[in-house]
């Protein structure tokens, strides 16, 4: 009798530092995405910047998209400084909206498209924001998996008994129209060539 009552507390034991130890984790590698947010956002400033003096020459007439990289270079150096979940959205978001735009520019001008200085710069912001973007959906993912532990028998009862609290991950208004999707946004995209 006293045999299986040690196998059961051992096993009992062993349950709950597995789920302490499975939370424990998550929550360093939520604190390491958000590093490496930041560490994506040191890139940017020091890349974007450098790049940019090399292509102002062949795109002086479009002031309004230096604007829109300068102010987001800004806010990418904003946002390392707060850490602040608002700031690295408004930065990951001021990126993603020059992008498109500096291809329209460069669209538009087709002597432009062959230089390999326009691609290049091209090339890093688009690889910046794809690095961004996944380095964002590592907090989410990671944020919901850590918490989803925090909520489902029986790990809740481990998690409570330690205290561990609920990770934000990135901070999203759960209302508005980023969570919409219109019914142009709906249709299927045709390309025509």
């Amino acid at each position: 009798m006293f045999i299986p009552s040690l196998i059961i507390a051992a096993i009992i034991v062993v349950y709950v530092v597995s789920i302490y130890n499975d939370l424990a984790k998550l929550k360093t590698q939520i604190v390491a995405s958000i590093q490496e947010i930041g560490n994506q956002l040191k890139r940017q400033a020091a890349l974007i910047p450098n790049l940019l003096e090399t292509v102002k020459g062949y795109l002086k007439h479009e002031k309004s998209i230096f604007q829109m990289l300068t102010d987001a270079r800004k806010a990418a150096q904003k946002a390392e400084k707060s850490g602040s979940s608002k700031d690295i959205n408004e930065a990951i978001n001021q990126i993603q909206q020059a992008v498109p735009k500096l291809s329209i520019a460069v669209e538009d001008n087709p002597e432009l498209k062959a230089d390999k200085t326009v691609t290049q710069f091209m090339n890093e912001l688009t690889d910046t924001a794809d690095k961004l973007m996944y380095a964002r959906r590592s907090v989410i993912d990671l944020s919901q998996a850590y918490n989803a532990k925090l909520v489902i028998f029986p790990s809740n009862i481990i998690a409570n008994l330690f205290g561990f609290k609920e990770e934000k991950g990135l901070a999203t208004a759960l209302t508005g129209s980023h969570v919409e999707v219109s019914s142009d946004e709906m249709k299927d995209v045709k390309v025509q060539l």
